[in-house]
């Protein structure tokens, strides 16, 4: 098994999970060595380096999907936006789409970052998704190449059922790296949910579609502008622009 690993809390439980299901020992150095940020291990995943990964939920539609990822109920708190001029989180590709649903500018921070912010003028992306729609919000989904699809189907499955808990000594690593203590770290997880059910699957359909919806408006206006700012024939448009 290849899996791409995101070294963020939230998935903690899944990688400690993994280390006991994964008996081959290069299994588990493919794990160590194909890990990145989410913005970097969808990129693997894309270009298939690896076999499986959990993916942001933007990208999720054109792969098979088990029904494990990271869900919101109401709030998540390690997904902000900060007042300021409007900036992307390098690390994140759904949550800076999200954002732009909510129509909302400024500054996305996201994982420790955002776990460790303080400014009580940040707001949780969750929080305003949930205002809006009622509806849990899917970060990112597990999902994989079809190689070993009933694989994988079967190891997000196992995850599921096993309601797996972390170890103290594992806490106090991460606290230690992150900045986050302990406590905060247990809070943090219990806003976390893993199973994509009915509810889940309606907030993804509907933040996909609302995603299509912006990124045709934006392509729309900002076509409109270039032809506007250069409204003769003579104006140089490219072979794609004509189509």
């Amino acid at each position: 098994m290849i899996i791409g690993k995101i070294d963020y809390i939230n998935l903690l439980p899944f990688y400690i999970f993994l280390k006991k299901e994964l008996k081959n020992s290069s299994s588990r150095k493919a794990l160590e060595f194909y890990k990145g940020t989410p913005a970097q291990v969808n990129k693997k995943f894309v270009k298939r380096r690896v076999e499986a990964a959990v993916i942001s939920s933007i990208f999720s539609p054109k792969y098979r999907c088990s029904d494990f990822g990271i869900v919101a109920y109401q709030r998540v708190l390690s997904v902000l936006i900060c007042p300021g001029p409007p900036k992307e989180d390098e690390e994140s590709n759904t949550s800076n789409v999200l954002a732009k649903v909510l129509g909302i500018q400024g500054e996305v921070r996201i994982g420790d970052k955002a776990l460790l912010q303080k400014n009580p003028t940040c707001k949780d992306l969750a929080s305003l998704w949930y205002e809006k729609t009622g509806l849990p919000f899917v970060f990112a989904r597990f999902c994989y190449h079809p190689k070993k699809a009933k694989e994988y189907e079967a190891l997000a499955d196992n995850f599921l059922k096993s309601h797996t808990k972390i170890p103290t000594y594992l806490l106090k690593r991460y606290a230690k790296r992150s900045g986050v203590s302990q406590k905060e770290i247990r809070h943090y997880l219990k806003l976390i949910g893993y199973k994509i059910q009915k509810k889940e699957k309606m907030g993804l359909k509907k933040f996909l579609y609302l995603a299509k919806r912006v990124k045709n408006e934006t392509t729309f206006t900002t076509h409109t502008t270039a032809v506007a700012s250069c409204p003769t024939p003579l104006c140089p448009h490219s072979k794609k622009d004509s189509l």
